[in-house]
């Protein structure tokens, strides 16, 4: 499947089973068919009771997971990547990432067992999340499988210029988490004038511009409002000029950083 849409659903902190099928079925109910989440989040399983119970076919939905830091031997890789798939009651998980370059993670070991699960056809799309540009060269040079996506924090107020030019100079999609900053970007001016503008949410405002970029977001939501508010972001189109006033925002403002993120040990 090679269908990647540009607007996701991300499930960051639906740990609640009941709140967690609900927010998914809700999301592919409104038209959401990127469904984002990771060993981490501890809601595999939960994803998958809310697939199996949508009136949408497997087929038309793009399924993501991510390994754990943990996991990230060549043993982990295999092993728990399959734990995914039936958590997620999937034969084929659309999208594997590593979630982050830590911990267990080794460039050779790590990346060579996702070229076995790609092609052993576990996996159809191999991606990353959260490199460093150095280490995301790396990576791509050692993968026999394509890239197909890295994930990062992304926003207007954490623009990513260099990560999206390693996107369209290596060919995959930027996948941006916390595309909203966690709902900071209602608190700029310049962003909440343009949503005046459109008679829109400053949410919509910060989705639209990553697609403008030709960024993937994946914004998370667990009410039914929030989830249609953001769902809408696809048919807000920015002018060129409200995009030129976002790009030139110089705030750097990292929602997702920690001593050990690798941005901390370039």
């Amino acid at each position: 499947m090679t269908n990647f849409p540009q607007l996701g659903f991300g499930t960051y902190k639906l740990e609640d089973r009941d709140e967690c099928v609900s927010a998914v079925k809700t999301a592919l109910d409104v038209g959401y068919r990127n469904i984002d989440t990771a060993q981490m989040y501890n809601n595999e399983e939960y994803v998958g009771e809310a697939l199996a119970e949508s009136d949408v076919p497997r087929e038309d939905i793009f399924v993501a997971t991510k390994l754990d830091t943990g996991n990230l031997s060549a043993e982990a890789v295999k092993e728990t990547a399959h734990e995914s798939a039936d958590k997620l009651g999937i034969d084929t998980i659309d999208l594997l990432y590593v979630h982050w370059p830590l911990d267990t993670y080794d460039a050779d070991e790590t990346l060579a067992a996702l070229d076995e699960l790609y092609d052993e056809g576990l996996i159809a799309n191999v991606g990353l999340s959260n490199f460093r540009p150095d280490q995301l060269e790396e990576a791509i040079e050692k993968l026999d499988a394509p890239l197909f996506a890295h994930q990062v924090e992304m926003h207007p107020l954490l623009q990513q210029k260099k990560l999206r030019d390693l996107a369209d100079e290596y060919d995959h999609h930027l996948v941006a988490y916390s595309p909203i900053a966690r709902n900071q970007v209602a608190d700029d001016d310049t962003i909440v004038e343009i949503a005046e503008k459109y008679d829109a949410s400053p949410a919509q405002v910060s989705l639209a511009w990553i697609m403008a970029k030709g960024a993937t977001a994946i914004p998370k939501a667990s009410s039914e409002a929030h989830i249609r508010d953001n769902f809408a972001a696809l048919d807000l189109e920015l002018d060129d000029e409200d995009i030129q006033a976002i790009d030139e925002l110089d705030e750097t403002n990292r929602i997702v950083d920690f001593d050990a993120a690798p941005w901390n040990h370039a």
